[in-house]
């Protein structure tokens, strides 16, 4: 694919993050700039809302256009339980409790999501959201990745996130997915 002097600006506090959207977002010829954090994050039951209020706000605070971006684990028989929270689930429990919480679970499909939402100045947000279904595994293997991706197995594969490298992630990834999706249409749009 050809290169172009495309920029976006990505506010997120969270190294891995940037990383695998640098990576993604490269494959189109866009660069990224990283912003230090995304500022406010509401609670709510949807990702898109989150994603796009922070989006907003994010726009305002910096003056420019930015993405921003937030996913979760939603576990089929939990009722798509943690899902917008399963930050806060992971930097309470960790991944030993958290599998504890499992163990009685009939069936451990689940599927990461993820909406990237993008802002202008003024400008209402545009949000795009991208799966990855799966299971959850028994036990944390792999060294790569970060959160929930020890233990998160996408559909048709034996590895987990960690056990593999960030090219073979991000094809696979609920952010990989919905990342594509934004770069398609910036390119397009921009």
């Amino acid at each position: 694919m050809q290169r172009s002097s495309r920029f976006v600006a990505f506010a997120t506090s969270n190294e891995h993050k940037s990383r695998e959207a640098e990576r993604v977002l490269s494959e189109f010829g866009i660069s990224l700039e990283r912003l230090p954090g995304k500022g406010t994050e509401i609670q709510a039951d949807d990702l898109s809302s989150i994603a796009l209020f922070a989006a907003k706000e994010a726009s305002r605070r910096y003056l420019k256009p930015v993405i921003v971006e937030d996913a979760g684990l939603f576990i089929d028989e939990l009722n798509g339980f943690p899902g917008p929270y399963s930050s806060y689930i992971y930097r309470t429990l960790g991944l030993e409790k958290f599998l504890q919480l499992l163990t009685s679970l009939r069936s451990r499909s689940a599927v990461f999501r993820s909406s990237v939402s993008y802002c202008a100045p003024n400008v209402e947000p545009l949000v795009f959201e991208g799966v990855s279904k799966g299971s959850i595994g028994s036990r944390a293997s792999g060294t790569y990745g970060f959160g929930f991706d020890p233990v998160f197995k996408p559909e048709g594969y034996e590895s987990t996130f960690a056990e593999m490298t960030l090219e073979q992630k991000n094809r696979l990834s609920h952010r990989g997915d919905s990342l594509r999706k934004f770069a398609r249409w910036f390119l397009q749009n921009e």
